[in-house]
Formats: C-alpha cells, sequence, structure tokens
C-alpha cells in the first residue's frame, strides 16, 4: 500500500469524524459573528496607538469580544503578554497573595511553567510565599475527586484557587473536554469552594461549542499564536473571566494603581480581529488533519492519543515511537513539509524552561506559532511526538504524505 492510497483509505473512514468537526466549526463561527456584531466592530478599532494607549478603543473592544466569545464577564487581549505562559503568569501574580494555596487538579502542570510555580530565587510563587499542590490524576487520565476533596479539606481556608490544566502538555493522557471541567467546576463549588476557578486552555479554544468559563471557570487563559489567533496574530496572549479578577489581573500586567486603563500598540489590531474572526475555521483544519495522521500512524500500529474513534478535545496528538531516532526523524519530516525553513535539519537543544532536550518542527510564519503545523517531544521516554496544528488541511495532508513515504 502507498502513502496516497492509506491516507485516501483513512479519510473514508473518518467522514462522521469530519462531520462533527465541521458542525462545531459552523457552530464556533456564528458565535464568533456574533460578539463581532455585537461590539459594532469597524475599521476604527483597527487603528494602533502610542504613548500611554488612554482610550484606546481598539484594544478595549478586543478583549470584550473575547469575553463574548469565551463566554465571559470581561476580557484583556494584549500584545504585551508574550506567550501562553506569560499570559499564565500574570494571570496567577494578579489573584494571588502571600500565605494563599493552590490545588491544581489536574496533575502536575506544564513543563514551562514549572519554574513559575516552584522557581527558587527567580521571582515564583514559591518566592512570594504562594503554595502550589497537584493531586495525580487517576489512571484514567481523569480527575480524582476524592484525593481532591482530601486536598480541599487539608488546605482549609487558605486554598484560594483551584488550577485545571486543559490540555494534556507532555502527558499521554487525552485533553478534558469541557464537560468534564464543568463537572469539576460543580463539584469543588459543592463543597464549598468560593475563590478561583482558574484554567489554562491553551489547544483548546474553538475545539469544542463552549468554553471553561461557559460551564462554570472564573477565569481561562491563553496565547494567541496557538488556536484563537487563527495563524494571523503576530503575538500575544488573552485573558478572560470574571470582571473581578480580569481587573486584578490587569493591575499585575501593567501597575496596581493604573490596571487596564494603559497600553498602546502602534501596529494597530487588525490581525487581532481577523485572526479570532477565522480561528473556529483555523481550528476545523487543524483538527481534521490531527485525526488524519491519528488514523494512518494508527493503521500502521503506532500508538497515539487520542484514540481517532473520540472527538479530540484540543488540536495536539501524541504519537509514542519505539527509540529516540524514530521520534526525531518524524520531527525532522514535519519540518521538511514546512513552507518556511524546510531546508534547516533539526536537532535536540537545551530549550528554556524544559527539563531535558527538545526537538522542535516549527517551519511557521509566526514563530513558534502552534497553530501552525508543528511537532515537537522531549528526548525521553516513553518517547513521543506532540503534533498539533494545521492552517490549512491540504497542508497537513501533504506533509502526512512526506511523514508516511519516510516511515513506510
Amino acid at each position: 500500500m502507498t502513502a496516497v492510497e492509506l491516507i485516501q483509505q483513512s479519510e473514508e473512514k473518518l467522514v462522521k469524524n469530519f462531520a462533527i468537526a465541521d458542525e462545531i466549526s459552523q457552530y464556533n463561527q456564528e458565535k464568533v459573528l456574533k460578539a463581532f456584531n455585537k461590539r459594532s466592530i469597524a475599521l476604527r478599532h483597527f487603528n494602533g496607538t502610542t504613548g500611554y494607549g488612554y482610550g484606546d478603543d481598539g484594544r478595549f473592544t478586543l478583549g470584550d469580544v473575547y469575553a463574548d466569545a469565551f463566554g465571559a464577564e470581561a476580557g484583556i487581549v494584549s500584545p504585551a503578554l508574550l506567550s501562553g505562559t506569560h499570559a499564565l503568569t500574570v494571570a496567577l501574580f494578579g489573584v494571588l497573595r502571600t500565605g494563599d494555596a493552590v490545588l491544581s487538579v489536574s496533575g502536575m502542570p506544564y513543563d514551562t511553567i514549572r519554574g513559575v510555580i516552584y522557581g527558587d530565587g527567580n521571582g515564583s510563587l514559591k518566592d512570594f510565599g504562594i503554595s502550589f499542590d497537584c493531586v495525580p490524576l487517576t489512571e484514567e487520565g481523569k480527575f480524582d475527586k476524592e484525593k481532591i476533596k482530601t486536598e480541599m479539606e487539608r488546605l482549609g481556608k487558605s486554598l484560594k484557587m483551584i488550577y485545571i490544566q486543559r490540555s494534556r502538555g507532555y502527558e499521554l493522557r487525552d485533553a478534558f473536554t469541557v464537560a468534564e471541567i464543568g463537572e469539576i467546576c460543580t463539584f469543588v463549588r459543592e463543597l464549598g469552594f468560593d475563590g478561583c476557578i482558574f484554567t489554562d486552555n491553551c489547544y483548546g479554544e474553538f475545539v469544542e461549542k463552549q468554553e471553561p468559563c461557559d460551564v462554570g471557570a472564573d477565569v481561562a487563559v491563553g496565547s494567541l499564536i496557538k488556536n484563537p489567533g487563527g495563524g494571523l496574530a503576530p503575538t500575544g496572549g488573552y485573558i478572560v473571566g470574571t470582571e473581578k479578577y480580569v481587573d486584578l489581573i490587569g493591575r499585575r500586567l501593567t501597575a496596581p494603581s493604573i490596571g487596564n486603563e494603559v497600553g498602546s500598540y502602534a501596529y494597530g489590531y487588525r490581525l487581532f480581529y481577523q485572526g479570532l474572526f477565522l480561528a473556529p475555521h483555523v481550528v476545523n483544519q487543524a483538527i481534521k488533519g490531527g485525526l488524519l495522521i491519528g488514523k494512518c500512524m494508527e493503521e500502521l500500529g503506532y500508538e497515539n492519543f487520542p484514540k481517532t474513534d473520540k472527538t479530540p478535545a484540543d488540536i495536539t496528538r501524541a504519537i509514542r515511537f519505539n527509540t529516540a531516532q524514530q521520534l526525531c526523524s518524524f520531527i525532522q519530516s514535519v519540518q521538511e513539509a514546512s513552507p518556511v525553513d524546510s531546508f534547516v535539519t533539526l536537532e535536540p537543544w537545551d530549550m528554556p524552561g524544559y527539563d531535558s532536550k527538545v526537538i522542535m518542527a516549527a517551519g511557521c510564519f509566526v514563530e513558534g506559532s502552534s497553530i501552525e503545523l508543528s511537532a515537537d517531544a522531549p528526548i525521553k521516554e516513553p518517547y513521543t511526538a506532540y503534533f498539533q496544528g494545521g492552517l490549512t488541511y491540504e497542508h497537513c495532508k501533504y506533509a502526512l504524505k512526506k511523514i508516511l513515504e519516510k516511515l513506510m
């Protein structure tokens, strides 16, 4: 069987999956359009500002549109938020105070945020006297309610935040669905928790019809060079949630006495608005591409997650290999099929924020963009590649053909 034949057969088996993805995309496109219409978006909102940025209607309204699209009361969208990790850091320090305790109910958070939480002498939460405990997931990769209850009782009144990471990070578990997040929000509220339910929403935006703030989360945070930027946003991050918490976070992003009143961007906001408008469709393309590579790798005997009989809960796909060489070869193949820097031969390196060498394919128009076709992996057992993105299904399909030709 050739690579082309395997792809064709896999597409035929995925007809129902693709139909579900299309229906979700249509729903989310209408949701985003209604948010634009509600805020009467006009050309003037795309204009840049300088200096303090007082009265920057483009910035203010962009936050409102995000809030509407994500089921929240208020929002901050800013190019001053340099990455998902930076947006999470600003949000955590905005909400938390010395003596507060945080409980992660989704296990250990992603590598790059660990230094923010546990670092010594680097300005971490730990340095500021804020504790951060983690409840391991069950063997099935689900929330462990009994252990969550026990830890909540132990922490008592010091517990001020429940932390949820929606995506898998460098784990083999499936991403949490919005329904699962809603269930755990209800669970902790029923136990009497009245603090902040905080969600790292990276990689999950527009994959489902609802977002975490629709089902009980107080804050949701993500990066614009992932799903919601639609491949057009050149940088930035977003924070949405209740007015109370978004106001506090804005006072950490700028200054406690100023908050969200300031913040200019001389280059204008058109790409941020346009990227959000395109995001539901672009996410749909990435979901279909991920399903296709999952089905093809499954047919070749490679274990990968989530299983292709499930509707994905984020845009990432984990694929396991037997050796570091196989892993690196796969990542290199993704780079070779990229529109930018396809000639580069990738090597593992000590990437900041990670505890092992990492190899990363990102032949993207926006550096490091995870909504564009990309893949990365820590060089450690189990040898697992994390594949995500794809601005067009056609590009995903082309890259897959090249990957399969090498594997087969």
